[in-house]
């Protein structure tokens, strides 16, 4: 984690809304260049690891589930951020703000989340990211 004061007070608050704390293993799918560092920085303040990859083989209690419009199927890709989950796991959908690139109508949001088995429980804001908290029903 890198910064100043501020910043790292910052990543900390977030970890905080997020649940992320230590003990837990994070895992973190569709990070890119557009992605808010922030997060990547809650997680390791939370946890004090950073979060394991797309391609790790074991059982998460977190999933951070970054997702832009163009990405495919959105309830596709939520079943998918479930398999590794442990049974009280959740996940955190991250998608762009409605307006700006890559965002997804709130409504195919809510359709993807009912249709894969999941339902809302909050949800954090980014800079340019909206963050939803989803469980099993």
């Amino acid at each position: 984690m890198s910064g100043t004061a501020a910043q790292a007070d910052e990543a900390l608050a977030l970890a905080k809304r997020m649940g992320i704390g230590k003990g837990i293993t994070v895992q973190e799918v569709g990070y890119d260049t557009d992605t808010d560092d922030l997060v990547a920085d809650a997680v390791e303040a939370g946890c004090g690891e950073p979060a394991v990859d797309e391609d790790y083989g074991g059982v998460v209690d977190m999933v951070v589930l970054w997702w832009r419009d163009d990405d495919g199927d959105l309830a596709d890709g939520l079943v998918d951020a479930k398999s590794p989950l442990a049974d009280n796991g959740v996940i955190w959908l991250l998608t762009p703000k409605h307006g700006r690139p890559g965002a997804i109508e709130p409504a195919d949001v809510a359709d993807a989340v009912t249709t894969s088995g999941l339902r809302r429980t909050t949800s954090v804001t980014l800079a340019q990211w909206q963050g939803l908290r989803l469980v099993s029903r």
